[in-house]
């Protein structure tokens, strides 16, 4: 764990890249050296220069966690072995018996753990509608201890307001609010600044940026919290390793310029595929046909590179635009300077029953893009051959459905 103070910097680029990574005392080195060492010589017998036991602080761990603090506006940065490794430490803030609070659409993973790992632990959970104030408030009760954010949501991309949730969770006290803030990063959203108290990501996707560490990072600012966060972290040990810390420091630095770059990409793509005769339907916050394009723009500096749509057809035809997709590779996971496309209904979403997939808007036919930094106009027109080859010409001329879920 890194408790990190305000750095002077302005602005988020600088401190993406110097924030916690000042140069080497010793030799000068501007990168943050890679300390493989799992145990510290100690001067005296219980008498350590700040490390002892790399469970419990590593130097390259430090650095890394003074960094994401920073960025998201945090007096304290906990990292992870993976984003479902601080989702399990979080809810370790929580006693069997208490009651927790999701938003009903989130990450695969986030659901399975809650529903299927948590409540063996005693934890009650409630898959709630968080956009529905009045859900919201009839399903906070007195045990209630933690309300979990995700916005935007994983695939459907839903945002949630999360000043307003805050606002109303914290009028009762001792309730905790969470954001996965994995699908916005840093760089476009800061829920600490909302009114949210811990802000969480999957490493893994943006924040690294490359396809190549799980990782997981956990933010807040109150000194309680953290200590508590501070004790689960080395108590349960789901740290990541120093080299993947190392990874994920040098990821981080080009953060800024990544966003911008799958944002654009994927503004374009949204609007390419929002014209096509072979969608029924577009799914991107930073198109004005999203319903909470508005929140989007109030609420973030920007858009995610996540797009999700709907092909024409059925499960066969969205099959068969994997079959011809080629710079978009057919595989899991997001935020990566690849593209990469998936089939939630079977894929990342699987764990979840076919009856909640279909209330959620998880259809058969419902494509999740992670827009990368390649060239726009190569993107573009892989998609254009894809969806050629999967819809015929016939159903293209057919009128878009808007999908409408189950009661």
């Amino acid at each position: 764990m890194s408790t990190t103070p305000l750095a002077p910097f302005k602005h988020f680029a600088t401190d993406a890249i110097h924030a916690g990574q000042e140069a080497d005392s010793v030799t000068g080195a501007v990168v943050v050296p890679l300390s493989l060492a799992t145990t510290y010589k100690q001067d005296a017998p219980a008498q350590h220069r700040g490390f002892e036991y790399s469970r419990s602080g590593n130097p390259t761990r430090n650095a890394y966690e003074a960094c994401i603090a920073k960025l998201e506006v945090a007096n304290h940065g906990f990292a992870f072995s993976s984003g479902l490794a601080a989702t399990a430490t979080i809810t370790h803030l929580l006693a069997a018996g208490d009651h927790l609070i999701c938003m009903n659409d989130v990450y695969g993973g986030t659901n399975r753990y809650f529903n299927k790992v948590a409540t063996r632990d005693g934890i009650q959970v409630s898959m709630v509608d968080l956009n529905n104030e009045q859900a919201l408030r009839a399903a906070i009760k007195p045990n209630t201890k933690l309300v979990w954010i995700e916005s935007p949501t994983n695939p459907t991309l839903k945002l949630v307001d999360i000043a307003a949730v805050s606002k109303i969770v914290h009028e009762h006290a001792g309730i905790i609010v969470v954001v996965d803030n994995t699908f916005m990063s840093s760089y476009f959203q800061r829920p600490l600044t909302l009114g949210a108290d811990i802000v969480m990501h999957s490493v893994t996707k943006y924040m690294n940026g490359h396809s190549d560490a799980v990782f997981g990072v956990v933010c807040c600012r109150d000194d309680a919290i953290a200590e508590r966060l501070r004790y689960y972290q080395n108590s349960i040990g789901g740290v990541p390793s120093p080299f993947d810390c190392y990874l994920a420091l040098r990821g981080v630095k080009t953060l800024a310029v990544r966003m911008k770059a799958h944002m654009s990409n994927a503004l374009a793509i949204a609007k390419f595929l929002e014209n096509s005769d072979r969608v029924d339907e577009v799914i991107y916050p930073g198109l004005p046909s999203h319903p909470q394009h508005e929140l989007a723009n109030r609420q973030c500096s920007g858009y995610t590179g996540v797009v999700s749509f709907r092909i024409k057809g059925d499960m066969t035809t969205s099959k068969k635009f994997f079959e011809k997709i080629h710079l978009f590779t057919l595989a899991e996971s997001l935020g990566a300077v690849e593209s990469l496309a998936e089939l939630p209904a079977i894929m990342t979403h699987a764990s979840v029953s076919a009856e909640e997939r279909a209330k959620l808007g998880i259809s058969d036919t419902l494509i999740r893009l992670s827009v990368g930094i390649e060239d726009e106009e190569d993107l573009v027109e892989d998609l254009r051959a894809a969806l050629a080859y999967a819809v015929s010409d016939e159903l293209a001329k057919k009128p878009k459905q808007k999908f409408v879920a189950t009661a």
